[in-house]
């Protein structure tokens, strides 16, 4: 990691930001319109990198490294942040039912010593609050609600764990084990679980990704009927019963984060297409082969619409141009949706792709992913971009990063709020 002027961040971000509030928005000096351009400053634009902790994905950047190794490598993630000019990292507190804080709810995470529920010796999240703020950074603390494990085996969960003592909590589907959404004390449970973090620790928001009901796999069912028998009673069938599931989770959690602490945020970034036109008037020009609504049961544009959270960050994580799935298209659909509402529309961005030889031929442009934040531009909703993910920032495969920061990021910029 790069970190070359982090280590002075706390000293001259405050200034930096101070000369920024002179700007004032997006008609300030040197902003892009629809045509392209850079923007030289810009008052309020969310520029989040995603720090995935997952199967150790981005940090730690493998388990069982000291408490002072793995604290060197997340400020290290947090200056290279400073250095692109961004303001938000989105750090996976709660990967897989578990916590990067000693939680009273769950086990310390497995990502960090390699051993679930085994004390790492130091506190990441309060550092990683502590560390961001003092340099000027958010901290969005990123929670996964439902899933319990990236396996089927609950024997080798800690034998505290909330879904050892609760089997009847789980559900294995597609190699991995779920916590049942139809059960209300399972909802009750995960607020709970994820409302710790945000009673004990500054965070800035809590943030969820795209896994509600799991992503469909050929030829499984998810094994629910027990669930849906008791409390699907009054459904048209099965889908409406679990979709109102997940409306639960995304409303009660607002709500109870708003009472708890006002100022926090709660924002989500799910798949990038709610539902495809041919499936639904109201849905996006592609043709997509998962929908939202209809296979992971999240109503991502009733929850922007209803206002039951402060910003949604589509994961459009395509290229330009892409017949199934259109970046361009896909940011006027969702441009569309959060207009008048009071919801922020942030854009997730697949950095990771950029390079990839696996990935089509506009991926292999440096330029790709900077004509993105062109494209976006035009259009009035967006007040910002995410990155997937940290270690992509860092490596930045074919400078796509570098081209990104020097054509729109040459000034710091405060996020939204």
């Amino acid at each position: 990691m790069t970190g070359a002027t982090g280590t002075v961040a706390g000293v001259v971000a405050a200034a930096a930001l101070a000369g920024d509030a002179a700007a004032t928005g997006r008609g300030a000096a040197g902003a892009a319109g629809p045509a392209g351009g850079a923007r030289e400053v810009v008052h309020r634009e969310l520029r989040g990198m995603w720090i995935a902790t997952v199967a150790n994905i981005d940090w730690p950047s493998k388990t069982g490294l000291t408490a002072a190794k793995q604290r060197a490598e997340l400020v290290s993630y947090l200056d290279e942040a400073v250095d692109r000019r961004l303001n938000t990292v989105i750090l996976q507190v709660r990967p897989s039912a578990d916590a990067l804080w000693p939680s009273t709810y769950e086990p310390w995470a497995a990502c960090l010593t390699g051993t679930q529920g085994k004390d790492p010796g130091w506190d990441p999240l309060g550092t990683a609050v502590e560390e961001a703020h003092a340099r000027d950074l958010e901290l969005h603390a990123w929670f996964n609600p439902y899933r319990v494990a990236n396996h089927t085996d609950p024997s080798r969960l800690t034998a505290s764990h909330p879904a050892r003592r609760n089997p009847g909590w789980v559900v294995p589907y597609g190699g991995k084990l779920y916590y049942n959404p139809g059960l209300p004390e399972v909802r009750s449970f995960v607020q709970d679980a994820m409302l710790d973090a945000v009673r004990r620790y500054d965070i800035d928001a809590v943030h969820w990704d795209d896994y509600f009901y799991p992503y469909p796999v050929s030829g499984q069912s998810f094994a629910d009927d027990a669930a849906f028998k008791k409390y699907g009673g009054g459904f048209s069938g099965r889908a409406a019963w679990r979709r109102d599931n997940i409306d639960r989770l995304v409303r009660e959690t607002g709500e109870r984060i708003k009472a708890l602490k006002p100022g926090v945020r709660f924002g989500i970034s799910p798949f990038g297409v709610w539902r495809n036109a041919s499936t639904d008037a109201l849905g996006s020009p592609t043709s997509a082969g998962v929908e939202t609504y209809d296979d992971l049961y999240a109503d991502t544009r009733g929850w922007v619409r209803k206002g039951w959270v402060d910003y949604i960050c589509p994961q459009l994580y395509w290229n330009i141009g892409l017949a199934a799935a259109d970046y361009r298209k896909l940011v006027g659909w969702w441009d569309t949706t959060v207009r008048g509402t009071e919801v922020d529309l942030f854009i997730g961005e697949a950095l990771y792709k950029a390079g990839d030889p696996a990935q089509p031929a506009a991926w292999q442009d440096p330029a790709e992913l900077s004509r993105h934040l062109d494209v976006a531009a035009g259009y009035d909703q967006v007040r910002g971009h995410a990155y997937f993910s940290a270690k992509s920032v860092v490596t930045d495969r074919i400078g796509a990063m570098d081209r990104l920061v020097a054509d729109h990021y040459r000034s710091r910029a405060r996020a939204p709020r």
